[in-house]
């Protein structure tokens, strides 16, 4: 979450003493989301540790690094950094998902 922005008043006078208070009581509040949304399943835990991960920041789903499901045992298209994909059409790329599904 992004951090709040703040306008460019001056903070008000004591700000310095509540500060540190406040920044921990966020940084709980987002522990304790976080570890409610493992608990009821609303995030899938193996998803977040591999976003974690150098190389999987942008990673849309699990079934995209599994070889298993491909024909040739390679990743899915997504995986791909944009800036090594060559000029192709929405269409081809979409028929070629289509090839291996």
């Amino acid at each position: 979450m992004p951090k709040v922005r703040r306008s460019k008043k001056a903070p008000p006078e004591g700000w310095e003493l509540i500060e540190p208070t406040l920044d921990e009581l966020e940084q709980k509040m987002r522990e304790e989301l976080y570890e409610y949304c493992l608990a009821e399943n609303i995030a899938d835990k193996n998803l977040i540790a591999k976003w974690k991960k150098q190389g999987y920041e942008s990673l849309c789903c699990l079934r995209c690094i599994q070889t298993r499901d491909t024909n040739f045992g390679t990743n899915c298209i997504c995986r791909v950094p944009k800036a090594k994909l060559e000029e192709v059409s929405r269409s081809e790329i979409h028929y070629v998902i289509s090839i291996f599904l």
